[in-house]
């Protein structure tokens, strides 16, 4: 069962091409439930193959997610943001709360942005705070692009390195999950003492 799921989800990504993956990474980092797992490692595995190119494969994947940030950053931004000034106070969001919140992006904004794409279940939302808090554009698209270019990258080269060798898909899921996640940690932590250092 498993042999012929990942055989279809090959096809499938192969059938779409480098666009398909951008459009599927675009709808990944909106609200839209594309897991991007189910679209990278198979095509880390085609370019294993010899069908397509990894480095294509990780440039549409990292664009792909800029665009679909992008989309709901400028949604908070003209939107949310309008809507929380006005409304807020109905929903026990008050003017004192979205200063500290604009506050704490201002001065974290950047790291936020960046270890947010890369955890399961914060990579799609991490771009509406930074909408809402008005994050300069430039700043977010960087960072979003760093962020999603080094998890687009450790997807593809996981599945580019699994190869053929489909059963390692699922022994090795969780320890990729770890991995990233005791990566996200690290960075945390030297962020963290490295603010504790700076002149206040």
């Amino acid at each position: 069962m498993l042999h012929d799921f990942i055989n279809w989800v090959l096809a499938t990504v192969e059938a779409w091409g480098y666009w398909g993956i951008f459009i599927a990474m675009a709808m990944e980092s909106t609200v839209l439930p594309v897991p991007s797992e189910l679209v990278v490692i198979p095509a880390g595995m085609l370019a294993h193959q010899g069908k397509m190119d990894l480095t294509l494969v990780v440039l549409a994947s990292t664009f792909g997610s800029l665009v679909g940030a992008s989309i709901n950053y400028a949604f908070a931004l003209w939107v949310g943001r309008p809507f929380l000034e006005k409304y807020g106070k109905y929903f026990f969001v008050r003017p004192a709360l979205l200063q500290k919140t604009d506050t704490f992006f201002l001065k974290h904004g950047a790291i936020s942005t960046f270890t947010g794409r890369l955890v399961l279940g914060i990579r799609h939302l991490i771009s509406l705070p930074a909408g809402l808090t008005r994050m300069n554009p430039a700043k977010f698209a960087l960072y979003t692009v760093l962020g999603a270019g080094l998890w687009s990258l450790v997807l593809a080269l996981f599945g580019y390195f699994i190869g053929g060798n489909q059963a390692l898909i699922e022994e090795n899921k969780l320890l990729i999950t770890a991995s990233v996640l005791g990566f996200v940690a690290m960075v945390l932590v030297g962020y963290y003492f490295w603010q504790k250092r700076r002149p206040a």
